[in-house]
């Protein structure tokens, strides 16, 4: 991975609690969240005694080296936001300005966390291949990267990335199921078809986060 050809964007657990359908008992579980990138997830979920582990390849790169990429391309972000508005709902946050300031608060929250992290809370790897033993967690969450971006990541890789998450956690959370352009993504049934064939029970909810227009949905598949 080339850290200039990352857009490091992050999310906070009280968005993760939305998006995933998580509980006040999820909390305790032993949790992975895969594809975290700069959330503050795990460095909020950890400051209340919760059990987090986050998976992604920019972890192989420093806190200092993170946060100047985040200062990098914010304002790049911010602005195709801007041009895209109409693909989002801005009932809860109301505009661009205020998305900015809880995007910055979540990946200054990681920073700050992630500098001083206890070796094994956060891990440079990706999907499909985990260094994890089977069932090492209870949880397992994929948050914006699987089916997000179906243009680029074929069906396989999908059903292999799938199959590794039911490998290292009882239970997988995925959300969203649209791609980039608020569109379902190609790739939904194909897992689907895959998990059931292979008797793991899977189901789709609703999703209380509804930021981005389509994304209302989360697909949980447990053994």
């Amino acid at each position: 991975m080339q850290l200039d050809q990352v857009v490091p964007w992050g999310r906070s657990l009280a968005e993760y609690r939305e998006m995933f359908d998580l509980s006040e008992d999820d909390k305790h579980r032993r949790i992975l969240g895969c594809a975290d990138g700069p959330a503050s997830f795990n460095a909020e979920l950890s400051f209340m005694g919760g059990s987090v582990v986050s998976v992604d390849p920019i972890y192989q790169f420093s806190a200092d080296e993170i946060y100047q990429r985040v200062l990098a391309v914010f304002k790049q972000v911010m602005d195709e936001v801007e041009a895209n508005k109409a693909q989002f709902n801005w009932d809860v946050i109301p505009n661009t300005d205020r998305l900015g300031e809880m995007r910055l608060a979540a990946m200054e929250s990681f920073v700050a966390d992630y500098r001083n992290a206890q070796p094994g809370r956060y891990v440079a790897a990706s999907l499909p291949a985990l260094p994890f033993d089977d069932n090492y967690f209870e949880i397992a969450l994929c948050s914006h990267y699987l089916f997000l971006y179906s243009d680029k990541v074929d069906l396989a890789t999908h059903v292999a990335s799938v199959n590794e998450l039911c490998r290292v956690a009882q239970e997988v959370r995925i959300y969203p199921l649209v791609d980039l352009n608020g569109q379902p993504s190609p790739h939904v049934q194909g897992v689907i078809d895959d998990q059931t064939a292979q008797g793991r029970k899977v189901k789709l909810l609703d999703s209380d986060y509804h930021f981005q227009k389509g994304a209302d949905q989360l697909l949980v598949i447990s053994q």
